[in-house]
């Protein structure tokens, strides 16, 4: 479904990807794991057009999408939830929603994906009224994933979902992903805990220092004597 082959980005002359390839396949959870500074956000930041890459080329469904502008990309069905989540906090609920649904296709469908997000997530529905900015922590990380879901994704991207949430919260997200995936959304996920994000991959990749050393199916990486130490302290 979306391919990186040698990728290379910078930040002004600080080189933050090196050669960078990767593969993502049609309805997987893909996980990239990595310490701060990784790579890992720069990676999801390349893929969405918000960070230009410097050579190399992405395909996504076949197509050549590294020269495309954010917006067309998010039109052909790549979706980016950011970390931080980035709501508009003096906005409501419904207006933060309706404002994921902004590509033509998504305005077509917006009542019925508002349904379906509403399902997902019911105490959204519950507090449509309610100014963003005022949710909790983890309401807020559901309005944003919410919101990337109005806009209709093939494959959605989710940076750190889990940061800052309490441990019962934590695995209700990652319960989520599994849910959204099961309804046929491919998922791409940076995550800095490693065990839950790991535990439901289908396939993972190790970033350091801006390249790839290791890449397979999640279970095995998460069964690396490697990444035990490095990211487990076992």
């Amino acid at each position: 479904m979306l391919s990186l082959e040698n990728i290379s980005a910078y930040y002004g002359d600080v080189q933050a990807l090196r050669d960078i390839s990767l593969r993502i396949k049609e309805g997987k959870i893909v996980t990239i794991i990595g310490s701060n500074g990784a790579g890992k956000s720069t990676t999801l930041n390349t893929i969405s057009g918000v960070l230009r890459c410097a050579s190399g080329k992405i395909e996504f469904l076949g197509g050549r999408i590294e020269n495309l502008p954010p917006h067309q990309i998010v039109e052909l069905g790549v979706v980016q939830i950011p970390e931080a989540r980035l709501l508009f906090p003096y906005m409501t609920v419904l207006e933060n929603l309706e404002l994921g649904a902004y590509t033509p296709k998504a305005r077509k469908g917006k009542e019925q994906n508002q349904e379906i997000v509403f399902g997902l997530f019911p105490v959204l529905e519950e507090r449509k009224t309610q100014l963003a900015g005022t949710l909790s922590g983890g309401e807020q990380q559901m309005l944003a994933i919410a919101r990337g879901l109005m806009a209709r994704p093939k494959l959605l991207m989710l940076d750190e979902p889990s940061l800052g949430l309490a441990p019962l919260l934590v695995k209700q997200v990652f319960g989520t992903v599994k849910e959204i995936n099961a309804q046929g959304i491919t998922v791409l996920l940076v995550e800095q805990n490693v065990f839950h994000s790991l535990s439901i991959a289908d396939e993972a990749y190790v970033l350091e220092n801006g390249r790839v050393v290791l890449g397979g199916g999640g279970k095995e990486i998460l069964e690396n004597p490697r990444v035990k130490e490095a990211y487990l302290g076992i």
